[in-house]
Order: structure tokens, then sequence, then C-alpha cells
């Protein structure tokens, strides 16, 4: 074993590793544009929705890939361990690729209508669908090449194409943003990156179609060892049902929250709630996963060595132990006024909890028109975080910001004073007589807007509210020059290797877990449960508890919890697999 383990990968070996994590990583760029662009997307394809349901929305067509993740799982594992892997994971990236190309030519809301919304949400199923046969296939194609004692460096290439695949979204979009200018790239760039897909679609094709079948499942299926219902010994034998559950709630719903805290809810976060423009935030992200990726191999390496699960348990336990400080460092880091206003200057909302919506309206119907719902809408629109008290019934609600406190029932002496102070800034800004246009414009509708008594109180509301935020400290996007870009990185990396712990080592304890004749079916469906539905619905939910509870650090409750429950399961039932002779179930 240990002539085996040392000795140098052979130029096969590389070509397998090569080949399948090539092709992964354009699988999970396809993927991962959506979720890159998805501030963008949710302007194209969720218009007639407010704001912040809109984003939401965005978030849950995104998550709607995941959902599906399990299903072809199912479809695809079923095929892989009856037909073999190669040909499998071969459909699977036509049907990724076609689907992406197809989402950068789709005509948008105002164009078709609701129909946009709609084809998007099935193009995104059929992504993941694809996707659920792909990891899967993959891992269990390079750990079937890989020598004993290195399963977990063999495979651990394969974990870096997540990343990867997320990195090199972010690089098409930043080099389409740089060259096309913001306007441009909002209006139709955001397209380019789905197109260029096209190209990486060919590509991987041509790779896979040079690639041999697994010699494990050549030699089983040379044997008639090859499993005729893979469906039913994966889940209807207990035996096998019992290591997928454990599989599930003791491993990768754990990693998989860790994952995408790390990187996408961190990029999201710095968007959304930090409000840094997309361009930075994509060139931080990148440059913490520039840093953190080699460590999928450093510790896959080490999990041949010292044993997969204590890795994968620590990075559970220090993402639990650490997501609330390390959050608030790199609030501190990307909008330090931000931090410093919330320090100094806490914002309260007193209303009737009779009065107050679940803040989330994805079919746009519903109508938030309480007191206590428009002033949660009006802080979420402004990224402010807040508290709340209770008022007595029959009281509008108000908002506190430090010691001014602002009502929600707007006065006409608050409008007429509005309306004065509007119509004072069109004159001042005619009179110089260089206002720029678009601004100019924007003063004079306001001035219009204050004419009509509903939006003259929603208007009325807005500046006495973004006054006193101003004068609390709050600004209303983070400052370029205040940015300390070393310390984001440096936290930003933190996460990426919280990440690369508990990920680097996974694929090849999944592969190790179950018999060659049922391994593609039985490890992609607790795989992809844990990663689709745990980790794909992260950013949705955490934004959703954020928007109800008005806490921009409460969406962390989420992974924080999930991995805390894995570490306790996974130390207490999980079996270390690295020593597994993984061919002695067959």
């Amino acid at each position: 074993m240990a002539t085996t383990a040392s000795r140098p990968m052979t130029p096969e070996e590389r070509k397998v590793i090569f080949a399948s994590s090539l092709g992964t990583v354009f699988e999970w760029y396809d993927f991962y544009l959506y979720g890159s662009l998805a501030a963008i997307i949710a302007k194209q394809f969720f218009s007639g929705l407010d704001q912040g349901s809109a984003f939401i929305f965005a978030l849950l067509a995104f998550a709607a890939g995941f959902i599906v993740r399990p299903f072809g799982a199912i479809v695809f594992g079923r095929l892989g361990d009856m037909i073999g892997r190669k040909y499998t994971f071969l459909v699977t990236i036509l049907i990724m690729g076609g689907a992406t190309f197809i989402v950068g030519v789709l005509p948008n809301y105002a164009s078709i209508g609701v129909a946009a919304p709609v084809i998007l949400i099935g193009l995104r199923m059929l992504q993941g669908l694809a996707l659920g046969g792909e990891y899967g296939g993959a891992a269990t194609y390079v750990a079937e090449h890989a020598p004993h004692g290195k399963r977990g460096a063999y495979t651990a290439w394969i974990q870096t194409t997540a990343t990867l695949g997320l990195f090199l979204s972010l690089m098409v979009i930043l080099g389409t943003r740089t060259a096309l200018g913001e306007e441009a790239f909002a209006d139709w760039g955001w397209r380019v990156p789905f197109l260029v897909s096209i190209v990486l679609l060919a590509i991987s094709v041509w790779i896979r179609l040079q690639m041999n079948e697994s010699p494990a499942f050549q030699k089983m299926k040379a044997e008639g060892k090859t499993s005729k219902a893979p469906l039913a010994e994966s889940f209807g034998q207990w035996k096998n049902l019992k290591i997928v559950i454990l599989a599930l709630i003791g491993l990768t719903a754990g990693q998989a929250v860790v994952w995408y805290s790390g990187q996408f809810y961190a990029l999201f976060f710095l968007t959304q709630s930090l409000k840094v423009d997309g361009a930075t935030a994509n060139v931080l992200v990148a440059a913490s996963l520039v840093i953190g990726t080699p460590f999928f191999v450093v510790f896959g390496a080490l999990s041949d060595k010292i044993g997969r699960k204590p890795i994968i348990m620590a990075g559970c336990l220090l993402a639990a132990l650490t997501y609330f400080p390390v959050f608030e460092a790199l609030t501190k880091a990307a909008n330090p006024d931000l931090h410093k206003a919330q320090q100094s200057s806490k914002v309260v909302v007193t209303a009737n909890p009779a009065e107050c919506s679940f803040q989330f309206n994805p079919t746009g119907t519903a109508k938030f028109t309480s007191s206590c719902d428009i002033a949660k809408q009006k802080l979420a629109s402004a990224s402010v975080s807040y508290s709340n008290e209770v008022a007595p019934a029959g009281t509008p609600a108000s908002i506190k910001v430090g010691e001014t406190v602002i009502s929600t029932a707007i006065t006409p002496e608050d409008i007429a004073a509005a309306k004065a102070a509007a119509e004072k800034k069109v004159a001042d800004m005619t009179a110089a007589g260089n206002a720029d246009p678009k601004a100019l414009k924007a003063a004079e509708d306001a001035v219009k807007a204050l004419g009509d008594e509903k939006k003259a109180k929603d208007a009325t509301l807005t500046a006495k509210l973004g006054a006193a935020l101003k004068a609390a400290g709050y600004p209303t996007k983070a400052d370029p020059a205040k940015l300390d870009k070393v310390m984001i990185v440096v936290i930003l990396t933190y996460l990426v290797l919280l990440v690369t712990m508990v990920y680097g080592p996974i694929a090849a304890m999944l592969v190790e877990l179950f018999p060659t004749r049922i391994r593609y079916t039985s490890m992609s469906l607790p795989y992809h449960i844990g990663n689709g539905w745990f980790g794909g619905l992260l950013p949705t939910t955490a934004f959703a508890i954020v928007a109800q509870t008005g806490n921009m650090y409460n969406g962390l409750w989420y992974p924080i919890i999930i991995a805390a429950a894995t570490f306790v399961i996974g130390t207490l039932f999980i079996k270390e697999t690295k020593d597994v002779d993984i061919y002695a179930n067959d």
C-alpha cells in the first residue's frame, strides 16, 4: 500500500483528473453565472415586483436549480451505475451548456411579460438536473482511477472545480463589465457571459469524448456485477439508506452551508448589505478564491494521512463559532461608516406587531400598506439594520434613528415642506446652468410626484428618513476610499479556507462510504440534497430572515445552526473512511 501511495501520478491519471476537472469547471461556470448576476437578473426578469421581493425572488429562481439537483442525482446516478460514468456526464454537460446559452438570448420581463421569469426558472431547473448528475459522475470517475492512499488528493482536484467555476464566472463578468461600462452591462452586456458558454460547451464535449470508461466500472460490467436496480439497492435497503441519511445530516448539510456562506453569501453580503459596488466586490472575492483554492488539494491530501472526518468536522465547528464576529469584521472593513453608525445611532421600529407582515412578496400580489410594513420596507431598501419595539394598538409606526423619531403618519405640513425643498433644489440646479441632465430630470420628477397625495406621502417619508440617516452617519453606499481591501481579502480568504476544509476531503469520503455497483447513485443523492437544498437555499433563506427581523447579521443563524448540527451528528455517528478498500463490498 505504501508503495502505491508514494509513487508519482501517471500520465493517464493526470489526464483523467484534468479532463474531469476542466469539464466540471465549465459546468460550474454555467451554473454560477446566474448567482453572480442575481441583482441584475432581478431587474431584468422580476421588474414587476418591489425591489426587495424582486431580489429575493431572483434568489429563489437561483435556488430552483438547487431544488431539483437531487432529482438529477437520482436520474443520472441510476444511468451512471447501469450504463457507465463517461456517457452519463457527457449528457449532463450538453444539457447544462444549452440551458445557459438560452438564458443569454431570453427576452426579459419588459419584452414578453410573465413568460420571461417562467422560462428562466425552467432553464434553471434544467441546469439543476444536469448538475445533479455531473458531480457524482466526476467524483466517482476520478476516485475509481486513484490509487489507494491517494484518493483524497486526487478527488480534491474535482473539489476545486466549483470554486474555479465561480472564479471564472466572476472574471468573465468583470472583463465584460469593464469593457462595456456599467450602464451597457446592466442593460444588455450581462448576456455576454451566458453566450460565451457555448464556446466552453464545445471544448467540454470534445474533452469528454476523449475519455475512457472508469476501469472499476469496466471490470464490474465484465464480471456481470452491475446493479439492475441501483435506486432500490441504494434507498430500498436499510443498510445503504442508513448510510445515505447519515452522509446527508452528518456530512453534506454542514459542508454545504459552509461552502455557500464562505463564497456566495459573502458576495451577496458585500453588495446587498454593505453596498460595495459589484465590480469591486467581484475582484475582492476573486482574490480570496485565488489565494484559498490550492487548499482544497492541501486538505484533500492531508485527509489521506490523518483522515477525512477530523478536517470536515473542524471546518464545521470553526464556522459555527466564528461567523458572527467574522461578518461584523467584514462590515467594519468594507463599510466603516455603516459600522460606526450602527454602533452609535441605533435604529428602532416601534409598531403594533399585529400590523407587521412577513416582508416577502414573491407573487407581487401582497400589498404592504400598514405603517409597520412601510417603515420596515423603507429601512430594508436602505440596507439599515434595526430592532423592534411594541407600540399600543392604533398607534402609527415610527422609526427612531439615534435620537430622531420619524412618524410614518405624514401630515400636509410635512408634504408642503418637502415640496418647497424639492422646488428649491430644481431652481438651484437650473440657476447653476451646469446641472447633470439626469440629476435635473430626477429632481423635476420628484416635484411632480409630490403633486400626487399617495406618492407625496411616500416621497416625504423617504426624504425625512434619508435626512435622519444621513445626519446619523448612515451611508447610502460604501465609500471606495475607505475600503480596507487588504483586510477584506484576509477575511474572505479565511471564509474560503473553511470551505476548503469541509469540501476538500468530502468527495473521497462519500465515494468510500458506498460499493461500486451503487456508488454513483448513493453518493449523489446526499451530496445534492445537502448542497442543493441546505446550501442552495441559504442566500434566499438568510435574506428572508434579515428582511423579517431587521438585523442584517441574523441570516447567519441558518448556516451556524446547520453546521453545528452536522458537527455533533458527524462526530458521533460517522466512521472514518480513509483506509476503506473501495472494492471490498462489490
